[in-house]
């Protein structure tokens, strides 16, 4: 599938089991739905930054934060937020029509991953080398649809040395998303071209330092981004919570500019 928002938008679009039991609904709760294996945003130890998030926005409306957890497949929001097993969702492209948006609370782009050592200085889909470098690229969905920088390079007609990378992986290994980052640390490919929260956390917990340098905006196009703003998501009709979130957004844009920083999260206006 795709679409103007393909790689976030992809994660609450593509079949999942029910596994979740919906949590109560009390006025104390601040109830989110998150993927329990799906770092750098979320997992069910807490260690994400949209956990990290949610705690703070839960502390500031005096409330505690309680989960639904759900695989981020097809069906995500319709089974979570639509179905009334949670008020939130931590991360939704500014522009989605299926809920209410926030004001974003940060902004990223793709970004070329390399190692260090290596010294490829790539911040351009036109430098020459990427017509003979190995270049890992995510697919995305059931079908294996192609991530924006895949279609970027198709249309330079780079196709021969690029290497697919599922965005879901194999369920039941850690985070999956991660593995195309840890290819480039182990050589398998010379360098990849990852949404860039993925590649600013991963490349962290390589062996070998990695080189992220988010794609510049003029790369970009209308009709193919490759940079967006991500805001909270609340279901549409609930302007109540969303100017309460806007509210804490605003006065906490320090706190959470801090955590995305913790992170390894590329920001860019």
């Amino acid at each position: 599938m795709i679409s103007r928002v393909l790689l976030l938008l992809a994660v609450f679009l593509t079949s999942t089991p029910s596994w979740s039991e919906p949590p109560t609904n009390t006025n104390n709760q601040f109830r989110v739905c998150a993927d329990p294996n799906n770092l750098p945003y979320s997992n069910q130890k807490l260690e994400g930054f949209e956990n990290k998030l949610a705690a703070l926005l839960a502390k500031e409306l005096g409330q505690e934060v309680t989960y639904t957890w759900w695989p981020q497949r097809r069906g995500f929001i319709r089974n979570t937020l639509n179905a009334g097993r949670c008020d939130v969702i931590m991360g939704i492209p500014v522009d989605m029509d299926a809920v209410l948006t926030t004001l974003p609370y940060y902004r990223s782009a793709y970004a070329f991953v390399s190692p260090k050592t290596a010294n490829y200085n790539i911040t351009s889909f036109n430098d020459p080398r990427l017509q003979s470098l190995k270049i890992g690229v995510h697919l995305i969905g059931d079908d294996y649809a192609n991530s924006p920088p895949a279609h970027v390079l198709s249309a330079k007609g780079i196709v021969k040395n690029v290497v697919g990378y599922s965005i879901f992986g194999n369920y039941g290994e850690d985070s999956p998303p991660g593995k195309i980052i840890k290819a480039v640390a182990d050589g398998d490919i010379n360098i990849a071209i990852v949404w860039g929260p993925i590649a600013g956390y991963f490349s962290r917990q390589q062996s070998v330092p990695l080189t992220v340098v988010p794609v510049p905006a003029e790369e970009s196009s209308p009709s193919l981004p490759l940079s967006y703003s991500i805001a909270l998501g609340v279901r549409r009709g609930d302007e109540p919570l969303r100017e309460k979130l806007n509210d804490v957004l605003n006065r906490k844009s320090a706190e959470v500019k801090q955590i995305l920083t913790e992170y390894g999260v590329p920001l860019i206006q």
